[in-house]
């Protein structure tokens, strides 16, 4: 590789790594904003907070349809459209006159932040070397550390300005970013596009919003933890109906796919013994960063301290996913992707099954920050990415990397209801928090006994082979 070549590929890094930042920095520095929206715009809590669920649900919903355009139309095309929708989205904010617009400029935000994270992996895959790809996926993956390590910083500072800074922010680095997409991405695509799979793009899309709207909800009613929260979550009739819609299309969705000339979802890649395992492991980490969004509670339940004293208390847990993002990316390029998913898999158990067992001992917590922090960077910074790139042909990297994002956030949405609920029949004490830690620590420990069932380094090193020789062919 000559030292051009590098310096490209530095660039595309930094192009990519900037796209990530920003819309993963939109999430941490929201949250500032919302008691300034609430009173510019009149609304109570349960309205402020469609701030997020809309933005969820466009994201969720976007996600693979976004990141299957990105093997037909290239990676240019897709990642400099989201990043244009993603600035779209921060201007109808900014100049909305209403909250029922600010809700719209939220949904367009969503939609083109669901494109970014995986059309920058698949970008990493036609980029850069085989050998190159964990450190460049590692990066890449710390992101999310350093976004909720810096993003209610530089949401405190920006809102005192105004809460239209909080997206203003977004624009100049939206073009900037438009610009250096177009001058440096690879702009490959299909040569002879098969005709797109809209009937499968539409239910998985009502499939999607189904599951995450009743999701959202159950997860809303059951936030105080209380038996009373849990029984309107049980008779709450439109949720179900929500949820019975969504396993109702289920069948009608495979029956589509298996007929679809290009589908949005190749069910044949899940016969792929490390995609299938992949998929599992990447609900498994989502079901796993539920845990955070109950850790604060636990921490007022089981020291009384103040929320905000509980909130300074995961910093801790915070800089270990961004040491454990790059570092499993090293790793990863050296040891190949077994023996680092299984340490990662092995933290995260570790640390919820000692934090549920000790939940009373400050020592234990920030044992389990460390332990959690690092495996969740291990696991979602790189580790399951690179399997998927080393795995899934060219013509599907865009593909593969959207269903992983969609199974992640499938995860955290199951995973807030569930842990929810195992909290809310405890009551709201340490006890019920500690038996949802518990629950999502048997499910981590039996995710790692199945991940000896990936590939070794060797078998790794010749798949890899087999893709580089057949492309050599064609």
């Amino acid at each position: 590789m000559t030292r051009n070549e590098e310096r490209t590929r530095n660039r595309i890094l930094l192009v990519l790594f900037v796209g990530v930042l920003m819309a993963a920095l939109d999430i941490a520095i929201v949250g500032p904003a919302l008691p300034a929206l609430r009173e510019h715009f009149g609304i109570d809590a349960r309205a402020a907070s469609w701030m997020f669920v809309v933005y969820v649900l466009c994201n969720l919903v976007g996600t693979p349809f976004i990141a299957k355009l990105s093997d037909r139309l290239g990676r240019r095309t897709l990642y400099t459209a989201c990043v244009a929708l993603f600035g779209l989205g921060s201007l109808i904010v900014v100049a909305a006159p209403t909250y029922a617009l600010v809700l719209a400029g939220r949904a367009i935000q969503g939609l083109g932040a669901g494109g970014i994270f995986p059309v920058a992996s698949a970008v990493i895959g036609d980029t850069f070397p085989p050998e190159k790809r964990g450190s460049a996926l590692g990066l890449i993956g710390a992101v999310f550390g350093i976004a909720f390590l810096i993003g209610p910083i530089i949401g405190g500072v920006l809102l005192l300005l105004g809460w239209q800074w909080l997206f203003l922010i977004n624009l100049p680095i939206a073009l900037a970013l438009i610009g250096f997409g177009v001058k440096l991405l690879p702009a490959i695509r299909a040569a002879t596009p098969r005709p797109f799979d809209w009937g499968g793009t539409v239910v998985l899309g009502v499939i999607l919003a189904s599951l995450a709207v009743a999701l959202s909800d159950l997860a809303y009613l059951l936030d105080e933890a209380s038996v009373s929260g849990l029984v309107n979550a049980i008779s709450a009739s439109s949720t179900w109906f929500l949820l019975v819609l969504a396993l109702a299309l289920i069948p009608l969705f495979l029956q589509i796919e298996r007929r679809a000339d290009d589908p949005v979802l190749d069910l044949n890649l899940f016969r792929n013994r490390q995609i299938a395992l992949a998929g599992a492991l990447s609900f498994g980490a989502g079901l796993s960063e539920a845990v955070t969004l109950f850790v604060p509670s636990l921490l007022v339940a089981a020291f009384g301290v103040t929320p905000s004293t509980a909130s300074f208390m995961l910093v801790p847990m915070v800089l270990a996913m961004a040491v454990g993002s790059p570092l499993s990316g090293r790793m990863l390029d050296r040891i190949g992707s077994k023996i680092v998913v299984l340490t990662g898999t092995a933290l995260i158990a570790t640390g919820l099954l000692l934090e549920g067992m000790l939940a009373t001992s400050l020592v234990a917590f920030y044992g389990f920050a460390a332990l959690f922090g690092i495996g969740i960077g291990v696991l979602l910074g790189a580790s399951l990415r690179y399997i998927l790139l080393n795995e899934a042909p060219a013509a599907e990297r865009g593909a593969t990397q959207g269903v992983l994002t969609v199974f992640i956030s499938i995860g955290q949405l199951i995973g807030a209801v569930v842990l929810g609920a195992v909290a809310a029949a405890r009551g709201s004490d340490v006890g019920g928090y500690a038996a949802a830690f518990l629950v999502v620590g048997v499910v981590m420990l039996a995710l790692f006994i199945a991940s000896f069932g990936l590939k070794s380094r060797a078998e790794e090193l010749a798949t890899r082979q087999q893709w580089q020789s057949g492309a050599s062919a064609a």
